[in-house]
């Protein structure tokens, strides 16, 4: 096997990857999106999944001050949501979801939103956003990574790209060195031209509608440029932007202040 051909195969590869990753739109942030799983299977697991994490974890109750201001911010948002997706007709791409907001004992510095809404903070974040409405800041941002199915997305380009790879390797099972080549190349190629630089876009996503959504239910969008100085002052050495599957945390501030006129508009209002 002659190594134009495997080069020739990897290209013809990449390409297909990049013509199935372009089959969807998004109704909210119209951007062309790979979607292959059930958002109602999704949430099956995710309410499964989230249970299952809350078993083995140390719930903060309901009677503290920190309970209650994750689970005030977390409707607060909710609600700002179904009436931003209400105005635009499209109401039917929440059905499904059903919010619950919790605040885990942790010193990871985190919170995440699972399809269907369950969402949880862990408290090593609090210290960070240190007030509510940067908390605010940061559910409008997760949230907004599951109702854009940012979590479908993911999983269908992971699906895709084994397939791929599995499909080369079944090429090039009869060369070893085809194969090693192959999977030299292909791996990486994959990644750096298109699942990274797509995982920084939804980034980019979450950050535009997050503030967004935080400005409807009621709190100031500029909150998000000092809270995303503190988490860069917090974290530790990162790799190259090309390589992280987050913009650089310049590149995530110059973004948010683009974003921030559009952000205002819905909070002056």
């Amino acid at each position: 096997m002659k190594l134009y051909s495997i080069f020739k195969f990897v290209f013809q590869c990449v390409i297909l990857f990049f013509i199935i990753n372009a089959c969807n739109r998004n109704a909210i942030t119209g951007r062309s999106q790979l979607s292959l799983f059930s958002e109602t299977d999704l949430q099956q697991q995710a309410f499964t999944e989230y249970h299952s994490i809350l078993d083995k974890s140390k719930i903060v109750p309901l009677t503290n001050s920190n309970t209650e201001m994750v689970k005030r911010v977390g409707s607060r948002i909710s609600k700002a949501i179904s009436v931003y997706y209400a105005s635009k007709g499209m109401s039917n791409q929440l059905n499904g979801y059903k919010w619950e907001f919790n605040l885990v004992e942790s010193k990871e510095v985190n919170a995440w939103c699972m399809p269907g809404g369950k969402v949880v903070v862990y408290t090593g974040l609090l210290p960070i956003t240190q007030n509510e409405t940067a908390l605010a800041i940061v559910l409008g941002h997760e949230i907004t990574h599951a109702v854009a199915h940012h979590g479908n997305e993911r999983m269908s380009q992971a699906a895709i790209a084994q397939g791929i790879q599995i499909a080369g390797n079944v090429y090039t099972k009869d060369n070893s060195r085809a194969n090693e080549l192959f999977n030299n190349i292909f791996a990486p190629t994959a990644a750096v031209t298109y699942l990274l630089p797509n995982s920084r876009k939804q980034e980019y996503e979450a950050d535009h509608f997050g503030i967004i959504f935080a400005a409807m239910a009621g709190y100031d969008p500029r909150e998000a440029i000092p809270f995303w100085q503190r988490m860069s002052k917090s974290g530790g050495n990162k790799p190259p932007e090309f390589l992280a599957t987050h913009p650089s945390d310049e590149n995530r501030i110059s973004q948010l202040q683009k974003y921030m006129n559009e952000a205002l508009t819905y909070y002056n209002k």
